[in-house]
């Protein structure tokens, strides 16, 4: 607006209306000028930064904030006032938000104010002293009225650039501050708005703090409960009781897992769907979005995502990208914020040390990823490594790299993690892959697949469906419904029962009613350690997951009868009961009390057939065992109706013959139709205080049988496991006597021991202390044991013999399970891991499938046009990888069925295993072992 002149030289250093540049400061700095005189025109609608007084008189002229204009710049002159203190503000980075709003401001001192505020908040309440000064409390520092929680502190405090991460739960005068600071830095351009879909911004909350929430919920109605009851007038002798009632409690927790939106039913298809059903997370539910709102930005794939939510796996409709799955090593921290795992990088050496970094901290680092090159010593070697800073891709030089991804899979989930060659998969594809396995029904004989990607043995184990061995020993007994283990001596804690006994569970219900059944897959002489797998469940095989079957599959046109992805099956496939499944129905009768009368659950239904009536026992209910399809009575009820008007000759009949049957109608519970299946379990309730008929009784009676012969063979077991320690314990010792007159310092031999009745081994007196001890401990172990199973069986029995919790009204309630074997048929669903689903057109006579050059007819047919447009080409090199494996595993099969030297196997395997990748030392395995 003016030149600027050197004072000494009088040479224009900066002529007016010239933006100022480095070199013009230079000049000014070279110069020596520290102060330019400025013409009054450049003050005017400056503001002043200070209060400007008078030096002599000590009167302010002008105060801070004031506005310069010509009048005031006059009484300024006058008073001899030479320099003043402006703010400075412009239109671009530096606006005067604060100046202004201050000058708008009309209130003068702080209880003006809070006058302002409390008028504001309640209009037409006269402002008290009292009532002006609770309301701005309240509204800003009372614990009471809101909470930041620990979260809302440690964000905030990020937030404004504070180190320490703990704080009050309330504002202070500070937060105000930083936060006005902040805002008016944003308004002028500097600093970054949050982005809310970051997961730095975006917390989990667990099943735990939900509850939790709902128990505050009802702690609080209790409260206003209790303090209506003290308010009331005869509030002097109330009890503790009278007071608090727990109901509000219990209804809000109830309501919670009853009807809450994210309490669901477990999807126990198979193991992969129900360990993902407990992996998942949601933006629905109470507090979180809908599905209608929601739009692209919420459901989008964000950079943050990495290594904490899978970005493959969630479902397609309207839910996709609200529902997400974890990734493989995601884990929430203390804030409910969700971290992954990476290793540190030291000056471009990578160490084994794992740190887990939430979304938060991680923008500060450069990381690289899983598979950059590394060599013997665990140093980065390419000169660039691409790497990620703050969700960008780059490429950077080894020293600058601080962290390292753990493994390439961490990124994706379970599901996504159990596809081969998932990075040949087009994503859409992928997504469909990772959803399709879950819906996978359990195989009568699970097979585990030929190519996998090394963690199905891990999904198997973490869903549970398989049982692992708690402590290691030696396999001492087994059957279909039992293992019994003798764990090792190094294991068993000193006069504790050395004997695991793992019960199976037989063919039970799953929540879609697919079967759960556990078998063993140990032999009796095996030995197992501390967490192996000693028998499978549903869709596992030798303790991997196994969700379907190795078939041979033909690319190829067949007749068009697999246009638009169809399927073609071999006959083989379904004469091999390679993909029947087993499903268990559940169906139910109950008998009610009616108006005319209860109904009756009963044998004697009138114009029921004989062939009906023989598979019912006498109380009317199905035999188990029984093969029954549809229309089969499975339990006879008659339900009575209303006195109808008769004919005469009806009267008359009904006179002769004493015949009552017409005044029941038959509501027998049938099976449905289209359903053929076996009776496998029928359980009958029984409301308290109402006679049991046979049937139930018998049923009562059974499984107490059962449960009693089960402890029996527990403690037989038990016993002779503690009776054989007790032999290796006792033999060569001194003692101080015992029966059939042992004298002082005899040594127990074997003989002794047998000729002796086993529970006088006992009575014997060790003369060292530690041997009577351990003899002693023993004892009360067994002695323990025994009581503890009487009263397990005492608990059973009590359980049993009470009457069931029916709903009013309900006499008697009777439950049928059925065994139904599904084959495969035209119009069944098929899938591969990558998204390829079709669905089966026809089932085909073995001699009419294409057949391989050796003359192996194919298992299925699919077209080969489902590939190219799909972009899934990782099913092609599945199937490649496939038939090398089955092709290897024949050729080892026949040379070892030929009885090949050793060497000779050793050099194929050692050609297969040791051509490429990581190296196997075949000669650390004995002949035995090759």
């Amino acid at each position: 607006r003016f030149d600027i002149v050197d004072p000494k030289s009088g040479k224009t250093l900066v002529t007016k209306d010239k933006r100022i540049n480095a070199k013009n400061v230079r000049d000014v700095e070279n110069a020596g000028i520290t102060h330019i005189s400025v013409p009054e025109d450049y003050l005017v609608g400056r503001v002043l930064a200070k209060n400007v007084v008078d030096g002599d008189t000590g009167e302010i002229i002008a105060n801070a904030n004031d506005e310069l204009t010509d009048e005031l710049l006059g009484k300024l002159r006058d008073a001899n006032i030479d320099a003043i203190q402006t703010l400075y503000t412009n239109d671009l980075d530096q606006g005067a938000y604060i100046s202004q709003t201050l000058r708008t401001d009309d209130t003068a001192d702080q209880t003006a104010a809070r006058v302002a505020i409390y008028r504001m908040m309640r209009p037409g309440e006269p402002p008290t002293e009292e009532s002006v000064e609770a309301l701005f409390h309240g509204l800003f520092y009372s614990p009471e009225r809101y909470d930041l929680s620990a979260v809302g502190r440690m964000k905030f405090n990020r937030r404004i650039g504070r180190d320490e991460l703990v704080g009050d739960m309330t504002l202070s005068n500070e937060d105000i501050l930083a936060v006005i600071k902040i805002l008016v830095e944003l308004r002028n351009g500097r600093g970054e708005v949050d982005d809310i879909d970051h997961l730095g911004n975006r917390r989990v909350r667990c099943v735990g703090e939900l509850a939790e929430n709902q128990f505050r919920a009802g702690l609080v109605r209790v409260e206003r409960a209790v303090k209506e009851r003290l308010g009331q007038a005869e509030a002097d002798n109330l009890m503790p009781h009278d007071l608090i009632n727990s109901k509000p409690i219990s209804a809000a927790i109830r309501e919670f897992f009853g009807s809450s939106q994210l309490s669901q039913f477990m999807d126990q298809t198979n193991p992969l769907s129900e360990i993902t059903h407990k992996r998942r997370v949601s933006a629905l539910g109470p507090g979180g979005l809908t599905r209608e709102r929601a739009g692209f930005e919420v459901r989008d794939v964000h950079p943050t995502h990495y290594g904490r939510v899978c970005p493959i796996e969630t479902p397609e409709g309207p839910n996709i990208g609200l529902i997400n799955s974890l990734a493989l090593f995601a884990r929430l921290n203390e804030y409910g914020f969700l971290e992954t795992p990476y290793r540190k990088v030291d000056g471009s050496k990578v160490t084994d040390k794992i740190e887990y970094l939430s979304a938060i901290e991680e923008g500060r680092y450069i990381i690289a990823q899983a598979n950059a090159a590394i060599d013997g010593t665990g140093t980065l070697v390419d000169e660039l490594v691409s790497a990620r800073e703050a969700g960008e891709t780059i490429l950077v030089s080894p020293e600058r790299i601080q962290y390292m991804d753990v493994a390439p899979g961490q990124i994706v989930s379970v599901a996504a993690s159990l596809i081969p060659f998932l990075e040949h998969d087009d994503a859409n594809r992928a997504l469909m892959g990772a959803n399709m396995q879950r819906q996978a029904v359990p195989c009568l004989r699970p097979e585990k697949a030929f190519v996998g990607t090394g963690i199905e043995r891990t999904v198997a184990v973490d869903s549970g469906t398989t049982v692992q061995a708690t402590r290691g020993g030696i396999v001492d007994y087994i059957d279909a419904g039992r293992v019994v283990i003798r764990v090792n001596d190094e294991e068993a804690q000193a006069g504790e029962v050395g004997v695991d006994i793992y019960n199976l569970i037989k063919y039970t219900r799953s929540n879609q009613n697919t079967n759960i059944n556990q078998r063993p897959i140990v032999k009796v002489g095996d030995r197992v350690a501390r967490g192996d797998v000693i028998a499978d469940g549903a869709s596992t095989d030798l303790g991997e997951l196994a969700l379907g079957q190795n078939m041979l599959v033909a690319f190829m046109p067949w007749n068009g009868l697999n246009f638009e992805d169809s399927i073609l099956i071999s006959e083989n496939v379904v004469k091999d009961d390679r993909y029947t499944s087993i499903h268990i129905e559940e169906l139910s009768v109950v008998a009610r009390d009616t108006k005319l009368g209860p109904e009756e659950i009963t044998r004697d239904i009138s114009n029921l057939a004989e062939n009906q009536l023989a598979r019912l026992d006498e109380s009317g209910i199905v035999y188990i065992g029984a093969e029954v399809q549809a229309g089969d009575v499975l339990v006879g009820k008659v339900t009575p109706k209303g006195e109808t008007q008769l004919t005469p000759e009806e009267k008359l009949l009904r006179a002769i013959f004493g015949e009552k049957a017409s005044d029941v109608k038959d509501t027998s519970l049938r099976v449905p139709s289209g359903m053929v299946g076996t009776v496998i379990d029928v359980q009958v309730f029984t409301r308290e205080g109402i006679v049991r008929d046979k049937r139930a009784q018998q049923i009562i009676d059974d499984e107490l049988k059962r449960f009693r012969l089960d402890l029996n063979d527990q403690l037989r077991i038990v016993e002779g496991d503690a009776f054989q320690r007790l032999e290796r314990l006792l033999v060569g010792k001194t003692v101080n006597g015992g029966p059939k007159k042992l004298a002082k310092g005899a040594v127990i031999d074997k003989a002794y021991l047998d000729d002796l009745d086993k529970f006088h081994w006992f009575d014997i007196r060790p003369a060292d202390d530690e041997t009577a001890n351990a003899l002693e401990a023993m004892k009360e172990s067994i002695n323990e044991k025994r009581h503890q199973f009487d009263l397990a069986f005492e608990e059973k029995r009590k359980k049993l013999t009470q009457g069931d919790e029916l709903q009013p009204g309900v006499q008697k309630m009777v439950k049928v399970y059925l065994a139904v074997k599904r084959r495969l048929q035209s119009g069944d669903k098929m899938a591969g891991r990558h998204g390829n689903k079709g669905v089966v057109s026809r089932i085909v006579p073995v001699e009419d499938m294409p057949f391989m050059a050796d003359g192996t007819p194919a298992d299925v047919v699919l077209n080969p046009l489902g590939v190219p447009s799909r972009m899934n080409v990782g099913q092609i090199l599945e199937t490649h990888l496939g038939w090398a494996a089955k092709g290897l595993g024949l050729r080892l099969g026949e040379m070892i069925k030929a009885k090949v030297e050793t060497e000779q196997l050793r050099a194929f395997l050692a050609k297969i295993y040791n051509e490429t990748g990581k190296k196997e030392d075949l000669d650390s395995f004995s002949d035995e072992e090759i």
